[in-house]
């Protein structure tokens, strides 16, 4: 997978949170991949997990804005964004990680309220 690729999967993260668009989640991530959102917590594992922690953002408005360069090393990739939620913005790292078919196995929020 190289690094358009890649960016190309980041793109598709921004857009399927900004519009709700869980099928678009369900097709970035692998079956059995893990979301640790925020670092920290308890990780959601596997694709049900994942389908129902993003789901929960539906009908609450959230942007997602790049605001960097998506880094690309090996199998994964970093991104720096704005997750804009009404008034409230958060600055937010996320690192995917990728298996061999381009789906994200890992994904990995760095974030402090």
């Amino acid at each position: 997978m190289d690094a358009a690729q890649k960016i190309q999967v980041v793109e598709k993260y921004l857009l399927a949170v900004s519009t709700d668009n869980l099928d678009l989640i369900r097709e970035i991530y692998a079956d059995n991949a893990t979301v640790e959102d925020p670092v920290g917590t308890p990780p959601k594992e596997g694709i049900a997990a994942i389908l129902a922690f993003y789901g929960s953002f539906k009908g609450v408005g959230v942007k997602l804005t790049l605001n960097g360069a998506v880094k690309c090393a090996g199998n994964a990739a970093a991104f720096p964004f704005t997750a804009q939620v009404g008034p409230r913005a958060l600055d937010v790292i996320d690192v995917f990680e990728f298996d061999k078919n381009g789906k994200v196995v890992s994904m990995k929020a760095y974030w402090t309220p």
